[in-house]
């Protein structure tokens, strides 16, 4: 049943992704497009940039248009529940473990190897989506410039969005 399914597809991955939503773009793009054909790459690029400018994180975001893709609103939900749910346990059961544990050494040190993975997984994430997305000099032009936006004139992201929304406009003869 493709329900259970997508359910079950967004369970292992919110369970087996530590990071956040960026790390968990590998895993998300590899079952939908590779292993379950939802999608193809092209349209998992779309999704990333719809999923990016809509509220909320990344993941849910993603799980939920995914599911909804699919079949429809329940599986958008079946999506966007089985991505949750871990971090959901996993954050409810550290918060009362980690205060009785906070000063703890090996506690500390799994911790620090575990952001050194989250770079990584986050790395392999942008890395990714760089052959699909990156298509030609007009392209390559929008992220230069909205990486130079944001990374060192310190714009909002939302109004970066909007820039490049408008070049895109621009270059592609919209406008």
């Amino acid at each position: 049943m493709i329900l259970l399914e997508l359910f079950i597809t967004f369970l292992k991955i919110g369970l087996f992704s530590f990071g956040g939503g960026y790390a968990m773009l590998p895993l998300i793009r590899q079952e939908v497009t590779m292993t379950h054909g939802w999608m193809t790459e092209t349209q998992f690029i779309d999704m990333l940039a719809i999923s990016e400018m809509t509220p909320g994180p990344i993941a849910v975001n993603t799980a939920t248009f995914v599911g909804n893709s699919v079949i429809g609103p329940i599986g958008g939900a079946a999506a966007t529940i089985g991505v949750a749910l871990p971090s959901f346990v996993i954050v409810s059961l550290l918060f009362y473990f980690l205060a009785r544990f906070k000063e703890n050494k090996v506690v500390n040190l799994f911790f620090r190897g575990l952001r050194v993975v989250v770079v990584g997984l986050i790395a392999a994430g942008f890395i990714s989506i760089i052959p699909d997305s990156l298509v030609d000099v007009k392209a390559i032009l929008i992220a230069a410039i909205t990486f130079t936006l944001i990374q060192w004139k310190k714009v909002h992201p939302v109004l970066c969005i909007f820039i490049a929304a408008v070049l895109g406009f621009v270059f592609y003869g919209v406008l």
